[in-house]
């Protein structure tokens, strides 16, 4: 077991997806606010103060070999991965739009079928946009207002909070991708009321003070979503990969690499840790206590009866957000 998961984190630690997150700290070093108080960068959206609550803005793209291989599914994923950073934030959708670059009128028509889709299935307005269809190449940039009154942030998870999975198993693998779609599938009938009311449980939990830090499960998987909580909070945790919610058929290295359609991770004190899975559960939504924040600023990865380090923030910044 001991050179399995050596062997199991050393392939997540050098995969496209942990490297592409390394990537964020060039752009950052570029953008980096020089007002102190300035939006913070490293969060899933951008948080700005409005009255008595915020503003979120945040923005997804996509590349054109997927749009032109599933131009409905990725018209359906820029609505459905920005709900996601919102929720995420503890926040509301309000609207989204689009800007659409296509080499055909047909193919253009496709991915705005799955945008409007994804829009009435999560009951967000698109409210506008940017269309070409003449361009040499197929891409789309989704972009999403919400709003929130009390925020989750990627910079607030504590030593000694307890760090939970919340994912939603009753999907599906999207082959060839590593991507669990517990919802395009559910788009078109009345189990639509069921996804936003289980997206609408993330600012539920943090108007009702249960929690004050998460983020929505990316492309970098668990550890590696677990990581950028981490860094960004200045926090290390030590994660138990046996109790992270899995498919009862999902290879652990497949689940570890996957990016599911509704999965959060989120911190919470421990009085809280019981109301919050039971949030979940009520929904039928799997979730569980995995592991625990430090001041170690390692993420430290339990498997079966050995441990070891994937990542240890103090020698090697991931994005380079510490607080």
């Amino acid at each position: 077991m001991a050179d399995k998961l050596t062997a199991l984190l050393h392939t997540l630690r050098h995969s496209r997806a942990l490297a592409c997150k390394q990537d964020i700290a060039e752009a950052a070093a570029i953008l980096k606010p020089t007002d102190p108080s300035a939006i913070r960068l490293g969060d899933d959206c951008a948080a700005i103060r409005d009255g008595d609550g915020y503003l979120l803005l945040a923005s997804e793209g996509f590349q054109d070999s997927f749009v032109r291989a599933m131009p409905w599914f990725a018209g359906y994923c820029g609505v459905m991965v920005n709900i996601s950073d919102i929720a995420a934030m503890g926040g509301r959708p309000v609207a989204v739009v689009n800007a659409l670059w296509s080499d055909t009128s047909e193919s253009a028509a496709s991915v705005l079928q799955g945008l409007q889709d994804g829009a009435l299935t999560y009951g967000v307005p698109v409210a506008g946009g940017h269309t070409n269809m003449r361009s040499t190449h197929n891409s789309l940039s989704v972009a999403i207002l919400g709003r929130a009154r009390h925020l989750l942030t990627s910079f607030d998870a504590r030593p000694g909070e307890v760090l939970i999975a919340a994912i939603d198993l009753r999907g599906r693998w999207h082959d060839p991708h590593s991507f669990w779609d517990s919802s395009s599938a559910l788009c078109g009938t009345d189990a639509i009321t069921r996804l936003q009311a289980d997206i609408d449980l993330l600012p539920q939990i943090a108007e009702d003070g249960l929690s004050r830090a998460a983020k929505d499960i990316s492309m970098a998987g668990v550890l590696g979503t677990a990581l950028m909580l981490a860094e960004c909070s200045g926090v290390g945790m030590h994660i138990t990969l046996d109790d992270i919610p899995r498919p009862e058929h999902a290879p652990m290295a497949r689940w570890l690499a996957a990016f599911p359609s509704y999965g959060y991770l989120l911190s919470a004190r421990p009085e809280n840790a019981q109301v919050v899975l039971a949030r979940f559960h009520g929904r039928d939504i799997a979730a569980a206590v995995i592991g625990q924040c430090n001041n170690t600023r390692k993420l430290d990865v339990t498997w079966g009866d050995e441990t070891d380090t994937f990542w240890d923030l103090a020698q090697t910044p991931l994005m380079g957000f510490a607080p």
